[in-house]
């Protein structure tokens, strides 16, 4: 079966993929939630000072939340790649991504590692974006089957 002749071919290192359009949804409600609540708590005249204070405080705290949200990424370079997950950060070699995975219905790409165990990618999701993830996903699977031991192992 010629399978590898239909792989596309690997971008170039190093490549960033990231859910840009959730992103900047993410980031734009944020801001607009935050100056909205801002302005509410300074326009109230019944409130004390107390009150705005524990007003912008929850205003923060949401759009802090929405900026977490969009914190997601992933980054491929010569020497593997780092994924960027809502608090988490790591760092994996080629040879340690045994397979990458985005099946229908799943909310992120799943990276299958050496160490039996599967990594959740949420900094390439089909949310808002499908048809990007499904280039990313394949550009990412083109990197780890040529750098890795990905189909080159199987």
């Amino acid at each position: 079966m010629s399978e590898s002749a239909a792989q596309p071919a690997p971008p170039a290192l190093p490549v960033t993929f990231r859910p840009n359009r959730t992103r900047a949804v993410l980031l734009s409600v944020g801001a607009a939630m935050f100056a909205t609540i801002t302005a509410i708590a300074l326009l109230l005249e019944s409130l004390g000072p107390g009150e705005r204070i524990s007003f912008v405080f929850t205003a923060v705290l949401l759009s802090s939340v929405l900026v977490l949200l969009s914190r997601p990424k992933v980054v491929a370079d010569e020497s593997g790649v780092t994924v960027v997950n809502l608090t988490t950060t790591r760092r994996l070699a080629w040879a340690q991504i045994l397979r990458v995975n985005l099946r229908p219905g799943d909310p992120w790409v799943f990276l299958d590692l050496s160490d039996g165990t599967s990594l959740p990618v949420l900094g390439i999701q089909p949310g808002i974006a499908r048809a990007r993830a499904i280039a990313d996903a394949r550009a990412l699977r083109a990197l780890a089957e040529t750098r890795g031991t990905g189909a080159n192992g199987h």
